[in-house]
């Protein structure tokens, strides 16, 4: 918090740190009473939130992960690898059915990510949705545009140009829960990544 501050960033509530099984709640939140110290070998999921501190300014919303060692364990890395391919074939939905003036409905994206958890067997570790729309709150709803939801509702509201939503699949098993978020500014014609997607697990 104090690096938003010294950045010029605001946000409506702190990051979420979360080690183990703390990041197998989705809503997990850090408090004084329920939280664990960062240690050796310890799996680490960060969610932050913020955007400038000026009006109209959007919200950036991003999820990562990292491993508290020198190498990441197989089956946390099995697992990134299940997710991210998850994360891609949400955003590939996205970019594809921009660039050909295909209508998109925020229930097919949220589909074709969860299409990977499916296949690979841990769709049951999703239960929530694929990723929600952004504007100037965090969480943007009707006003803002379609959410990337399957699963929550059915959202058959069509992705339009000038809106942003995260895509941020997760499998959350009893010991660990992994996600990966990313946002998507949609244009006319196009649609994209907006900052750095994680492509690895990080070494801490």
């Amino acid at each position: 918090m104090e690096a938003f501050r010294r950045e010029g960033l605001i946000a409506d509530g702190p990051p979420i740190v979360a080690v183990n099984q703390n990041s197998s709640d989705p809503h997990y939140v850090p408090t004084t009473d329920h939280n664990a110290p960062i240690r050796e070998r310890d799996f680490v999921l960060l969610d932050v939130w913020g955007k400038k501190n000026t009006p109209g300014a959007v919200y950036y919303d991003i999820s990562w992960t990292g491993f508290v060692g020198r190498s990441v364990p197989d089956r946390i890395g099995e697992i990134f690898d299940i997710v991210r391919r998850s994360r891609d074939a949400g955003v590939e939905k996205v970019t594809k059915a921009i660039a050909s003036g295909q209508k998109l409905a925020g229930w097919e994206v949220d589909k074709a990510a969860r299409d990977v958890l499916e296949t690979a067997g841990y769709a049951k570790y999703l239960n929530n949705r694929v990723g929600h729309s952004i504007g100037t709150e965090v969480h943007g709803y009707d006003g803002y545009g379609a959410n990337i939801d399957n699963f929550e509702s059915h959202d058959e509201r069509e992705v339009l140009p000038n809106t942003c939503f995260s895509i941020e699949p997760g499998i959350y098993l009893p010991e660990f829960g992994l996600r990966s978020e990313v946002n998507m500014l949609v244009r006319a014609g196009s649609a994209e990544v907006t900052g750095r997607i994680q492509e690895e697990m990080i070494l801490i």
